[in-house]
Protein backbone atom coordinates (compact mmCIF):
# COMPACT_ATOMS: atom_id res chain seq x y z
CA UNK A 1 0.00 0.00 0.00
CA UNK A 2 2.84 2.30 1.18
CA UNK A 3 4.58 1.66 -2.41
CA UNK A 4 1.09 2.26 -3.98
CA UNK A 5 0.90 6.09 -2.12
CA UNK A 6 4.34 6.61 -3.04
CA UNK A 7 4.24 5.99 -6.33
CA UNK A 8 1.41 8.44 -6.93
CA UNK A 9 2.71 11.22 -4.86
CA UNK A 10 5.64 11.30 -7.13
CA UNK A 11 3.38 10.70 -10.23
CA UNK A 12 1.29 14.15 -9.04
CA UNK A 13 4.52 15.98 -8.71
CA UNK A 14 5.36 15.83 -11.98
CA UNK A 15 1.38 15.98 -13.18
CA UNK A 16 0.15 18.32 -10.95
CA UNK A 17 2.62 21.57 -12.17
CA UNK A 18 2.30 20.52 -16.14
CA UNK A 19 -1.77 20.51 -15.42
CA UNK A 20 -1.66 24.02 -13.86
CA UNK A 21 0.68 25.71 -16.25
CA UNK A 22 -1.13 24.03 -18.97
CA UNK A 23 -4.53 24.72 -17.97
CA UNK A 24 -3.44 28.72 -17.23
CA UNK A 25 -1.89 29.14 -20.61
CA UNK A 26 -5.19 27.34 -22.42
CA UNK A 27 -7.64 29.90 -20.47
CA UNK A 28 -5.16 32.82 -20.79
CA UNK A 29 -3.87 32.18 -24.34
CA UNK A 30 -5.11 35.45 -26.16
CA UNK A 31 -2.46 37.03 -23.18
CA UNK A 32 0.21 34.50 -24.15
CA UNK A 33 -0.41 35.14 -28.02
CA UNK A 34 -0.06 38.98 -27.49
CA UNK A 35 -3.81 39.27 -28.83
CA UNK A 36 -5.32 42.80 -29.56
CA UNK A 37 -7.08 44.95 -31.01
CA UNK A 38 -4.96 46.83 -33.21
CA UNK A 39 -4.59 50.52 -32.05
CA UNK A 40 -5.52 53.91 -33.23
CA UNK A 41 -2.75 55.51 -35.48
CA UNK A 42 -2.12 59.18 -36.75
CA UNK A 43 -0.50 59.32 -40.41
CA UNK A 44 3.07 60.54 -38.34
CA UNK A 45 3.32 57.27 -36.92
CA UNK A 46 6.07 54.85 -38.42
CA UNK A 47 5.83 52.07 -36.12
CA UNK A 48 6.22 48.63 -37.77
CA UNK A 49 3.76 46.11 -37.29
CA UNK A 50 5.40 43.83 -35.13
CA UNK A 51 5.84 47.30 -32.80
CA UNK A 52 2.08 48.40 -33.13
CA UNK A 53 1.00 44.68 -32.56
CA UNK A 54 3.17 44.99 -29.23
CA UNK A 55 2.18 48.39 -28.54
CA UNK A 56 -2.01 47.10 -29.09
CA UNK A 57 -0.67 44.10 -26.43
CA UNK A 58 0.32 46.44 -23.71
CA UNK A 59 -2.50 48.89 -23.93
CA UNK A 60 -4.92 45.83 -23.45
CA UNK A 61 -3.51 44.59 -20.21
CA UNK A 62 -3.17 48.43 -19.35
CA UNK A 63 -6.77 48.37 -20.10
CA UNK A 64 -7.31 45.57 -17.34
CA UNK A 65 -5.11 47.30 -14.90
CA UNK A 66 -5.55 50.44 -15.01
CA UNK A 67 -8.75 51.35 -17.49
CA UNK A 68 -6.74 53.24 -20.13
CA UNK A 69 -9.13 54.54 -22.67
CA UNK A 70 -6.64 54.85 -26.15
CA UNK A 71 -8.40 52.02 -27.52
CA UNK A 72 -10.49 52.30 -30.76
CA UNK A 73 -14.16 53.15 -30.22
CA UNK A 74 -15.62 50.59 -32.11
CA UNK A 75 -13.82 47.23 -31.84
CA UNK A 76 -15.46 43.72 -33.68
CA UNK A 77 -14.86 40.76 -32.76
CA UNK A 78 -15.30 38.86 -35.68
CA UNK A 79 -15.93 35.23 -35.78
CA UNK A 80 -16.51 33.06 -39.09
CA UNK A 81 -18.60 30.18 -39.64
CA UNK A 82 -18.80 27.95 -36.75
CA UNK A 83 -20.85 25.45 -38.31
CA UNK A 84 -22.52 23.61 -35.32
CA UNK A 85 -23.28 20.42 -36.33
CA UNK A 86 -25.88 17.24 -34.97
CA UNK A 87 -27.74 14.57 -35.79
CA UNK A 88 -26.30 14.52 -39.40
CA UNK A 89 -22.82 14.02 -38.36
CA UNK A 90 -23.77 10.63 -36.20
CA UNK A 91 -23.93 7.63 -37.89
CA UNK A 92 -26.22 5.36 -36.07
CA UNK A 93 -28.68 8.74 -35.27
CA UNK A 94 -32.33 7.66 -35.05
CA UNK A 95 -31.81 3.92 -34.84
CA UNK A 96 -30.72 0.91 -32.28
CA UNK A 97 -27.39 0.86 -31.81
CA UNK A 98 -26.44 -3.06 -32.36
CA UNK A 99 -29.39 -3.89 -34.68
CA UNK A 100 -27.69 -7.10 -36.10
CA UNK A 101 -27.40 -8.41 -32.29
CA UNK A 102 -30.87 -7.84 -32.75
CA UNK A 103 -31.18 -9.61 -35.23
CA UNK A 104 -29.49 -12.42 -34.20
CA UNK A 105 -31.29 -12.93 -31.05
CA UNK A 106 -34.45 -13.03 -32.90
CA UNK A 107 -33.10 -15.39 -35.08
CA UNK A 108 -31.92 -17.60 -32.12
CA UNK A 109 -35.25 -17.16 -30.48
CA UNK A 110 -37.39 -18.73 -33.16
CA UNK A 111 -38.87 -15.25 -33.96
CA UNK A 112 -37.95 -15.03 -37.31
CA UNK A 113 -39.04 -17.53 -40.22
CA UNK A 114 -36.99 -19.73 -41.77
CA UNK A 115 -37.05 -22.84 -44.04
CA UNK A 116 -35.41 -24.85 -42.44
CA UNK A 117 -32.68 -24.50 -39.29
CA UNK A 118 -29.51 -24.47 -41.05
CA UNK A 119 -30.74 -21.59 -42.88
CA UNK A 120 -31.79 -20.32 -39.86
CA UNK A 121 -28.48 -21.14 -37.89
CA UNK A 122 -26.63 -19.30 -41.79
CA UNK A 123 -28.30 -15.74 -41.00
CA UNK A 124 -27.80 -15.79 -37.41
CA UNK A 125 -23.61 -16.14 -37.87
CA UNK A 126 -24.17 -13.76 -40.43
CA UNK A 127 -25.87 -11.25 -38.34
CA UNK A 128 -23.00 -11.92 -35.11
CA UNK A 129 -20.46 -11.16 -37.98
CA UNK A 130 -22.23 -7.97 -38.98
CA UNK A 131 -22.19 -7.01 -35.68
CA UNK A 132 -18.96 -7.36 -34.76
CA UNK A 133 -17.83 -5.34 -38.06
CA UNK A 134 -20.30 -3.05 -38.39
CA UNK A 135 -22.46 -2.65 -35.36
CA UNK A 136 -19.75 -2.51 -32.86
CA UNK A 137 -17.60 0.25 -35.23
CA UNK A 138 -20.31 2.14 -35.71
CA UNK A 139 -21.40 2.42 -31.93
CA UNK A 140 -17.87 3.14 -31.61
CA UNK A 141 -17.70 5.78 -33.82
CA UNK A 142 -21.02 7.36 -32.95
CA UNK A 143 -20.04 7.54 -29.58
CA UNK A 144 -17.21 9.30 -30.37
CA UNK A 145 -18.93 11.69 -32.69
CA UNK A 146 -21.41 12.34 -29.74
CA UNK A 147 -18.31 13.35 -27.38
CA UNK A 148 -17.03 15.68 -30.32
CA UNK A 149 -19.71 17.60 -30.86
CA UNK A 150 -20.51 18.02 -26.57
CA UNK A 151 -16.47 19.12 -26.59
CA UNK A 152 -16.76 20.90 -29.31
CA UNK A 153 -19.85 23.63 -28.00
CA UNK A 154 -17.52 24.19 -25.41
CA UNK A 155 -14.03 24.96 -27.65
CA UNK A 156 -16.23 27.47 -29.68
CA UNK A 157 -17.50 28.86 -25.81
CA UNK A 158 -14.15 28.97 -24.52
CA UNK A 159 -12.75 31.53 -27.88
CA UNK A 160 -15.99 33.81 -27.73
CA UNK A 161 -15.57 34.06 -23.75
CA UNK A 162 -12.09 34.44 -23.47
CA UNK A 163 -11.34 36.40 -26.28
CA UNK A 164 -14.68 38.82 -24.94
CA UNK A 165 -12.61 38.80 -21.71
CA UNK A 166 -9.48 39.88 -22.72
CA UNK A 167 -9.69 41.78 -25.83
CA UNK A 168 -13.38 43.97 -25.00
CA UNK A 169 -15.01 44.09 -27.69
CA UNK A 170 -17.67 46.64 -28.38
CA UNK A 171 -19.47 44.92 -31.07
CA UNK A 172 -19.64 41.13 -31.61
CA UNK A 173 -20.34 39.20 -35.38
CA UNK A 174 -21.12 35.92 -36.48
CA UNK A 175 -20.05 35.72 -40.32
CA UNK A 176 -22.69 33.08 -41.44
CA UNK A 177 -22.66 28.96 -40.79
CA UNK A 178 -23.91 29.55 -37.28
CA UNK A 179 -25.37 26.03 -37.91
CA UNK A 180 -23.92 23.07 -39.95
CA UNK A 181 -26.93 22.29 -42.39
CA UNK A 182 -29.83 24.08 -43.99
CA UNK A 183 -31.41 20.86 -44.61
CA UNK A 184 -32.15 19.70 -41.03
CA UNK A 185 -36.10 19.73 -40.04
CA UNK A 186 -37.33 21.91 -37.20
CA UNK A 187 -36.55 19.55 -34.09
CA UNK A 188 -32.72 19.59 -35.20
CA UNK A 189 -32.74 22.85 -35.61
CA UNK A 190 -34.09 24.44 -32.46
CA UNK A 191 -31.86 21.48 -30.63
CA UNK A 192 -28.84 22.73 -32.70
CA UNK A 193 -30.11 26.67 -32.17
CA UNK A 194 -29.97 26.02 -28.25
CA UNK A 195 -26.34 24.66 -28.16
CA UNK A 196 -25.51 27.58 -29.53
CA UNK A 197 -27.21 29.97 -27.34
CA UNK A 198 -26.73 28.19 -24.19
CA UNK A 199 -23.43 26.43 -24.82
CA UNK A 200 -21.13 28.06 -27.87
CA UNK A 201 -22.25 31.51 -27.37
CA UNK A 202 -23.75 31.90 -23.59
CA UNK A 203 -24.63 35.38 -22.53
CA UNK A 204 -24.71 36.37 -25.66
CA UNK A 205 -28.42 38.13 -27.27
CA UNK A 206 -30.24 38.38 -30.73
CA UNK A 207 -30.22 41.49 -32.01
CA UNK A 208 -33.76 42.83 -31.47
CA UNK A 209 -36.30 43.51 -34.38
CA UNK A 210 -37.12 46.56 -33.35
CA UNK A 211 -32.92 48.10 -33.53
CA UNK A 212 -32.07 45.89 -36.28
CA UNK A 213 -33.95 48.30 -39.16
CA UNK A 214 -34.25 48.80 -42.87
CA UNK A 215 -32.36 51.22 -44.50
CA UNK A 216 -34.34 55.02 -44.82
CA UNK A 217 -33.04 58.43 -45.58
CA UNK A 218 -34.69 59.28 -42.30
CA UNK A 219 -33.48 57.53 -39.45
CA UNK A 220 -32.76 57.36 -35.60
CA UNK A 221 -28.88 56.49 -34.30
CA UNK A 222 -28.74 52.87 -33.20
CA UNK A 223 -26.11 54.14 -30.24
CA UNK A 224 -22.82 56.22 -29.64
CA UNK A 225 -19.35 54.56 -29.65
CA UNK A 226 -17.39 56.35 -27.39
CA UNK A 227 -19.52 56.23 -24.38
CA UNK A 228 -20.22 54.14 -22.06
CA UNK A 229 -23.22 53.73 -20.99
CA UNK A 230 -26.19 50.69 -20.63
CA UNK A 231 -26.81 50.63 -24.79
CA UNK A 232 -22.81 50.05 -25.14
CA UNK A 233 -23.27 47.27 -22.53
CA UNK A 234 -26.30 46.61 -24.31
CA UNK A 235 -24.05 45.94 -27.87
CA UNK A 236 -21.28 44.22 -25.98
CA UNK A 237 -23.57 40.86 -25.15
CA UNK A 238 -25.32 41.07 -28.51
CA UNK A 239 -24.45 39.18 -31.40
CA UNK A 240 -24.62 40.89 -35.25
CA UNK A 241 -25.84 37.14 -36.97
CA UNK A 242 -24.91 36.85 -40.25
CA UNK A 243 -27.09 34.38 -42.48
CA UNK A 244 -25.15 31.50 -44.65
CA UNK A 245 -25.53 29.02 -47.33
CA UNK A 246 -25.83 26.31 -44.19
CA UNK A 247 -28.13 28.41 -42.57
CA UNK A 248 -31.06 29.59 -45.13
CA UNK A 249 -29.08 28.15 -48.27
CA UNK A 250 -28.26 29.65 -51.60
CA UNK A 251 -30.39 31.14 -53.83
CA UNK A 252 -32.00 27.56 -55.03
CA UNK A 253 -32.62 26.29 -51.43
CA UNK A 254 -33.78 29.35 -49.78
CA UNK A 255 -37.23 29.51 -48.73
CA UNK A 256 -39.29 31.37 -46.59
CA UNK A 257 -40.08 28.66 -44.09
CA UNK A 258 -36.17 28.21 -43.23
CA UNK A 259 -35.28 32.34 -43.81
CA UNK A 260 -38.15 32.19 -40.99
CA UNK A 261 -36.80 30.15 -38.57
CA UNK A 262 -33.11 31.60 -38.93
CA UNK A 263 -34.79 35.70 -38.32
CA UNK A 264 -37.00 34.07 -34.99
CA UNK A 265 -34.02 32.56 -33.51
CA UNK A 266 -31.15 34.35 -34.75
CA UNK A 267 -31.98 38.05 -35.48
CA UNK A 268 -33.38 39.53 -38.45
CA UNK A 269 -31.02 38.53 -42.00
CA UNK A 270 -30.82 42.14 -43.50
CA UNK A 271 -30.53 45.41 -41.77
CA UNK A 272 -28.99 48.61 -40.96
CA UNK A 273 -27.33 49.88 -38.15
CA UNK A 274 -25.76 53.72 -37.08
CA UNK A 275 -23.49 54.64 -34.52
CA UNK A 276 -21.90 58.25 -34.36
CA UNK A 277 -18.91 58.94 -32.66
CA UNK A 278 -19.33 62.04 -30.86
CA UNK A 279 -16.80 65.07 -31.49
CA UNK A 280 -16.04 66.99 -28.23
CA UNK A 281 -13.61 69.59 -29.89
CA UNK A 282 -15.09 73.06 -30.31
CA UNK A 283 -12.91 74.31 -33.46
CA UNK A 284 -13.85 70.89 -35.14
CA UNK A 285 -17.45 70.01 -34.16
CA UNK A 286 -17.50 74.21 -36.00
CA UNK A 287 -16.37 72.52 -39.30
CA UNK A 288 -18.66 70.40 -39.88
CA UNK A 289 -21.83 70.88 -42.30
CA UNK A 290 -24.86 72.83 -41.50
CA UNK A 291 -26.94 73.73 -43.86
CA UNK A 292 -27.33 77.50 -42.03
CA UNK A 293 -24.32 78.22 -40.19
CA UNK A 294 -22.10 76.33 -42.78
CA UNK A 295 -23.31 75.25 -46.05
CA UNK A 296 -20.06 74.85 -47.91
CA UNK A 297 -18.77 72.43 -45.82
CA UNK A 298 -18.28 68.70 -46.91
CA UNK A 299 -17.54 67.90 -43.44
CA UNK A 300 -20.30 65.48 -41.53
CA UNK A 301 -20.37 64.31 -38.47
CA UNK A 302 -18.34 60.85 -37.96
CA UNK A 303 -21.18 57.97 -38.32
CA UNK A 304 -20.32 54.46 -38.87
CA UNK A 305 -22.66 52.51 -40.81
CA UNK A 306 -23.09 48.64 -40.43
CA UNK A 307 -24.72 46.86 -43.09
CA UNK A 308 -25.70 42.99 -42.51
CA UNK A 309 -27.02 42.04 -46.06
CA UNK A 310 -28.20 38.12 -46.65
CA UNK A 311 -26.40 38.05 -49.85
CA UNK A 312 -27.35 34.12 -50.22
CA UNK A 313 -29.70 34.80 -53.43
CA UNK A 314 -28.39 37.34 -55.18
CA UNK A 315 -27.56 35.33 -57.70
CA UNK A 316 -29.65 33.93 -59.58
CA UNK A 317 -31.81 31.89 -60.45
CA UNK A 318 -33.36 31.70 -57.38
CA UNK A 319 -35.95 29.32 -56.18
CA UNK A 320 -38.45 32.20 -54.64
CA UNK A 321 -38.40 35.17 -56.94
CA UNK A 322 -40.10 37.20 -54.40
CA UNK A 323 -37.06 36.76 -51.28
CA UNK A 324 -34.64 37.67 -54.23
CA UNK A 325 -36.49 40.57 -55.12
CA UNK A 326 -36.59 41.44 -51.51
CA UNK A 327 -32.99 41.30 -51.05
CA UNK A 328 -32.19 43.36 -54.28
CA UNK A 329 -34.71 45.88 -52.79
CA UNK A 330 -32.77 45.92 -49.71
CA UNK A 331 -29.31 46.61 -51.19
CA UNK A 332 -31.03 49.27 -53.49
CA UNK A 333 -32.25 50.90 -50.38
CA UNK A 334 -28.62 50.75 -49.09
CA UNK A 335 -27.42 52.49 -52.40
CA UNK A 336 -30.09 55.01 -52.47
CA UNK A 337 -29.79 56.22 -48.49
CA UNK A 338 -26.19 56.70 -48.34
CA UNK A 339 -24.52 60.22 -48.32
CA UNK A 340 -23.20 61.81 -51.46
CA UNK A 341 -19.55 60.57 -51.91
CA UNK A 342 -18.52 64.12 -52.17
CA UNK A 343 -18.95 64.11 -48.38
CA UNK A 344 -16.82 62.95 -45.66
CA UNK A 345 -17.24 61.38 -42.35
CA UNK A 346 -19.43 58.88 -42.76
CA UNK A 347 -17.94 54.73 -42.78
CA UNK A 348 -19.42 52.00 -44.18
CA UNK A 349 -18.91 48.21 -42.82
CA UNK A 350 -20.82 45.14 -44.91
CA UNK A 351 -21.03 42.79 -42.87
CA UNK A 352 -21.84 39.50 -45.25
CA UNK A 353 -21.48 35.46 -46.12
CA UNK A 354 -20.38 34.97 -49.37
CA UNK A 355 -17.54 36.48 -50.65
CA UNK A 356 -16.94 38.90 -53.55
CA UNK A 357 -15.64 37.95 -56.69
CA UNK A 358 -12.16 36.85 -57.30
CA UNK A 359 -10.16 34.90 -60.11
CA UNK A 360 -8.54 31.91 -59.17
CA UNK A 361 -5.13 32.01 -57.64
CA UNK A 362 -6.33 34.67 -55.39
CA UNK A 363 -7.26 33.15 -52.67
CA UNK A 364 -7.57 29.29 -52.08
CA UNK A 365 -11.45 29.04 -53.02
CA UNK A 366 -11.79 29.45 -56.86
CA UNK A 367 -14.71 30.90 -58.35
CA UNK A 368 -17.01 28.02 -59.02
CA UNK A 369 -20.90 27.37 -59.43
CA UNK A 370 -23.02 24.47 -59.43
CA UNK A 371 -26.83 24.21 -60.15
CA UNK A 372 -30.32 22.24 -59.14
CA UNK A 373 -31.24 20.02 -62.17
CA UNK A 374 -34.57 21.71 -62.21
CA UNK A 375 -32.79 25.07 -61.95
CA UNK A 376 -32.01 27.38 -59.01
CA UNK A 377 -28.23 27.80 -57.35
CA UNK A 378 -26.95 24.92 -55.77
CA UNK A 379 -23.13 25.81 -54.43
CA UNK A 380 -21.58 28.87 -54.92
CA UNK A 381 -17.83 29.73 -53.92
CA UNK A 382 -17.96 33.42 -54.56
CA UNK A 383 -20.40 35.65 -55.80
CA UNK A 384 -20.45 36.54 -59.37
CA UNK A 385 -18.79 39.38 -60.81
CA UNK A 386 -22.14 41.33 -61.53
CA UNK A 387 -22.93 40.96 -58.00
CA UNK A 388 -19.86 41.92 -56.90
CA UNK A 389 -19.95 45.33 -58.48
CA UNK A 390 -23.49 46.43 -56.87
CA UNK A 391 -21.16 46.54 -53.81
CA UNK A 392 -18.03 47.97 -55.53
CA UNK A 393 -20.04 50.14 -57.28
CA UNK A 394 -23.43 50.70 -55.46
CA UNK A 395 -23.17 50.53 -52.08
CA UNK A 396 -19.60 52.37 -51.79
CA UNK A 397 -19.43 54.48 -54.79
CA UNK A 398 -16.24 53.34 -56.24
CA UNK A 399 -15.90 54.48 -60.02
CA UNK A 400 -13.17 54.12 -62.95
CA UNK A 401 -14.33 57.31 -64.28
CA UNK A 402 -12.16 59.75 -62.79
CA UNK A 403 -14.88 62.71 -63.45
CA UNK A 404 -17.88 60.45 -61.47
CA UNK A 405 -19.03 62.16 -58.62
CA UNK A 406 -16.04 62.36 -55.64
CA UNK A 407 -13.40 61.57 -58.75
CA UNK A 408 -14.36 57.81 -58.19
CA UNK A 409 -12.68 57.76 -54.98
CA UNK A 410 -16.54 55.93 -53.29
CA UNK A 411 -16.89 55.97 -49.52
CA UNK A 412 -14.63 54.55 -47.04
CA UNK A 413 -15.39 51.13 -46.11
CA UNK A 414 -14.63 47.73 -45.42
CA UNK A 415 -16.16 44.51 -46.34
CA UNK A 416 -16.00 41.49 -44.07
CA UNK A 417 -17.40 38.06 -44.80
CA UNK A 418 -16.73 34.36 -44.27
CA UNK A 419 -17.78 31.03 -46.02
CA UNK A 420 -13.90 30.73 -47.23
CA UNK A 421 -12.86 28.54 -44.48
CA UNK A 422 -8.73 29.06 -45.14
CA UNK A 423 -9.58 33.18 -45.10
CA UNK A 424 -8.09 35.87 -47.10
CA UNK A 425 -7.55 39.20 -47.04
CA UNK A 426 -7.90 41.12 -50.38
CA UNK A 427 -8.08 44.74 -52.06
CA UNK A 428 -10.01 45.22 -54.78
CA UNK A 429 -9.37 48.64 -57.26
CA UNK A 430 -9.54 49.83 -60.76
CA UNK A 431 -7.07 51.96 -62.39
CA UNK A 432 -8.66 54.96 -63.68
CA UNK A 433 -5.95 55.86 -65.89
CA UNK A 434 -5.78 52.61 -68.44
CA UNK A 435 -8.09 52.89 -71.34
CA UNK A 436 -11.38 53.70 -71.21
CA UNK A 437 -12.20 49.86 -72.31
CA UNK A 438 -9.40 48.34 -70.24
CA UNK A 439 -10.49 49.83 -66.96
CA UNK A 440 -11.55 46.89 -65.24
CA UNK A 441 -12.18 45.35 -61.48
CA UNK A 442 -9.24 43.48 -60.29
CA UNK A 443 -8.32 41.80 -57.20
CA UNK A 444 -4.58 41.22 -55.28
CA UNK A 445 -3.57 40.18 -51.77
CA UNK A 446 -3.70 42.72 -48.65
CA UNK A 447 0.55 42.39 -47.95
CA UNK A 448 0.79 42.64 -52.08
CA UNK A 449 -1.20 46.44 -52.41
CA UNK A 450 0.84 47.60 -49.73
CA UNK A 451 4.01 46.60 -51.05
CA UNK A 452 3.11 48.41 -54.04
CA UNK A 453 0.94 51.16 -52.42
CA UNK A 454 -2.53 50.74 -54.22
CA UNK A 455 -4.23 51.90 -51.11
CA UNK A 456 -4.90 55.73 -51.26
CA UNK A 457 -2.74 56.03 -54.53
CA UNK A 458 -4.28 58.78 -56.94
CA UNK A 459 -6.50 57.39 -59.67
CA UNK A 460 -6.92 53.72 -58.41
CA UNK A 461 -9.47 54.02 -56.15
CA UNK A 462 -10.22 50.71 -54.60
CA UNK A 463 -11.83 48.90 -51.72
CA UNK A 464 -10.37 46.28 -48.82
CA UNK A 465 -12.44 42.88 -48.41
CA UNK A 466 -11.70 40.69 -45.11
CA UNK A 467 -12.71 37.14 -45.57
CA UNK A 468 -12.42 35.84 -41.62
CA UNK A 469 -10.74 32.36 -41.42
CA UNK A 470 -12.86 30.01 -39.78
CA UNK A 471 -13.45 29.41 -36.33
CA UNK A 472 -13.89 25.81 -36.44
CA UNK A 473 -10.68 23.66 -34.88
CA UNK A 474 -9.83 22.32 -38.06
CA UNK A 475 -8.88 25.88 -39.36
CA UNK A 476 -6.99 26.49 -35.84
CA UNK A 477 -10.00 28.67 -34.17
CA UNK A 478 -9.25 31.38 -35.29
CA UNK A 479 -11.19 35.02 -34.92
CA UNK A 480 -10.93 38.12 -36.22
CA UNK A 481 -10.32 41.59 -34.21
CA UNK A 482 -11.29 44.72 -36.16
CA UNK A 483 -10.77 48.15 -34.83
CA UNK A 484 -12.37 51.31 -36.15
CA UNK A 485 -11.45 54.93 -35.10
CA UNK A 486 -11.38 58.40 -36.50
CA UNK A 487 -9.03 60.83 -37.20
CA UNK A 488 -10.21 64.98 -36.97
CA UNK A 489 -7.41 66.01 -38.91
CA UNK A 490 -8.03 64.46 -41.91
CA UNK A 491 -11.77 63.78 -40.76
CA UNK A 492 -11.94 60.43 -41.97
CA UNK A 493 -12.32 57.19 -40.58
CA UNK A 494 -9.88 54.62 -40.74
CA UNK A 495 -9.10 50.92 -39.57
CA UNK A 496 -7.33 48.31 -39.16
CA UNK A 497 -7.66 44.22 -38.87
CA UNK A 498 -5.97 40.97 -36.38
CA UNK A 499 -6.23 37.40 -36.59
CA UNK A 500 -6.33 35.96 -33.05
CA UNK A 501 -6.16 31.57 -33.30
CA UNK A 502 -6.37 29.38 -30.37
CA UNK A 503 -5.13 26.45 -32.18
CA UNK A 504 -6.72 23.59 -32.98
CA UNK A 505 -9.48 21.46 -30.97
CA UNK A 506 -7.15 19.12 -29.60
CA UNK A 507 -5.00 21.17 -27.91
CA UNK A 508 -8.25 22.12 -26.07
CA UNK A 509 -8.99 18.79 -25.73
CA UNK A 510 -5.67 17.48 -24.76
CA UNK A 511 -5.55 20.10 -21.84
CA UNK A 512 -8.55 19.07 -20.08
CA UNK A 513 -8.05 15.17 -20.67
CA UNK A 514 -4.63 15.67 -18.60
CA UNK A 515 -6.78 17.64 -16.16
CA UNK A 516 -9.13 14.81 -15.65
CA UNK A 517 -6.18 12.59 -15.60
CA UNK A 518 -4.48 14.99 -12.88
CA UNK A 519 -8.00 15.20 -11.02
CA UNK A 520 -8.07 11.49 -10.87
CA UNK A 521 -4.19 10.70 -9.95
CA UNK A 522 -5.11 12.99 -6.97
CA UNK A 523 -8.53 11.65 -5.96
CA UNK A 524 -6.21 8.18 -6.18
CA UNK A 525 -3.85 9.28 -4.30
CA UNK A 526 -5.86 11.10 -1.38
CA UNK A 527 -7.95 7.72 -0.91
CA UNK A 528 -4.69 5.86 0.17
CA UNK A 529 -2.97 8.25 2.12
CA UNK A 530 -6.43 8.37 4.44
CA UNK A 531 -6.65 4.49 4.19
CA UNK A 532 -2.81 4.05 5.00
CA UNK A 533 -3.18 6.93 7.46
CA UNK A 534 -5.64 5.21 9.34
CA UNK A 535 -3.88 1.83 9.15
CA UNK A 536 -0.79 3.21 10.68
CA UNK A 537 -2.86 4.73 13.14
CA UNK A 538 -3.96 1.06 14.50
CA UNK A 539 -0.81 -0.20 14.08
CA UNK A 540 1.00 2.42 16.17
CA UNK A 541 -1.92 1.81 18.67
CA UNK A 542 -1.79 -1.96 18.66
CA UNK A 543 2.33 -2.41 18.81
CA UNK A 544 3.45 -4.87 21.24
CA UNK A 545 7.34 -3.86 22.24
CA UNK A 546 9.24 -6.84 24.70
CA UNK A 547 11.42 -4.97 27.34
CA UNK A 548 13.67 -6.58 29.98
CA UNK A 549 12.82 -6.69 33.80
CA UNK A 550 13.80 -8.18 36.87
CA UNK A 551 12.23 -10.64 38.73
CA UNK A 552 12.80 -11.80 42.30
CA UNK A 553 12.47 -15.47 43.38
CA UNK A 554 13.66 -18.17 45.89
CA UNK A 555 16.71 -18.83 43.67
CA UNK A 556 17.95 -15.15 42.88
CA UNK A 557 17.06 -12.29 40.87
CA UNK A 558 16.32 -13.53 37.30
CA UNK A 559 15.86 -11.59 33.83
CA UNK A 560 13.23 -12.01 31.58
CA UNK A 561 11.55 -9.92 28.93
CA UNK A 562 7.34 -8.55 29.08
CA UNK A 563 5.47 -7.34 26.17
CA UNK A 564 4.47 -3.52 26.48
CA UNK A 565 0.93 -4.46 26.25
CA UNK A 566 1.45 -6.10 29.39
CA UNK A 567 3.11 -3.62 31.68
CA UNK A 568 1.28 -1.46 34.20
CA UNK A 569 1.43 2.03 34.47
CA UNK A 570 4.34 2.45 37.35
CA UNK A 571 4.73 -1.07 38.01
CA UNK A 572 6.21 -4.35 36.55
CA UNK A 573 3.96 -7.09 38.00
CA UNK A 574 4.36 -10.76 38.06
CA UNK A 575 4.78 -12.64 34.84
CA UNK A 576 1.46 -14.33 34.17
CA UNK A 577 1.51 -18.25 34.04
Amino acid sequence: MSSATSLLRNALRVLLPLAIASTFVLYLYPVFLGCAFPLPQSAGDQMTEPATAAAAFQHTFLQHALASNRAAPFRLLALGDPQIEGDTSIRNYGREPFPHLTQAVRHLSFQTSHPSLRKRLRQMFHDVVDFCFDDIPDTLESTRKRIDLFGNDFYLAHIYRTLSWWAQPTHVTVLGDLLGSQWIRDPEFERRSWRFWNRSFKGGERVPDEVAVNPSEEYDLTGFLGVDDDNAAAWRRRLINVAGNHDVGYAGDLTVQRLERFERVFGKAAYELRFELPVTNPAANATVFDPETNPESNRLAPELRIVNINNMNLDTPAADQSLQDKTYGFVNDVINTATSVEYEGHFTLVLTHIPLYKPEGVCVDAPFFNFHAGGGVKEQNQLSADASRGFLEGIFGLSGDPNAPGHGRGRRGVVLNGHDHEGCDTYHYINQTAERDERQWQVTRWPSAQADKLPGRPGVPGLREITVRSMMGGFGGNAGLLSVWFDEVSWEWKFEFANCALGTQYIWWAVHLFDLITLGVALAYGVLWVVTSGDDAERQHSRKVMVPRIVLSDEGPQESEVLISDVKEGYLGPPED
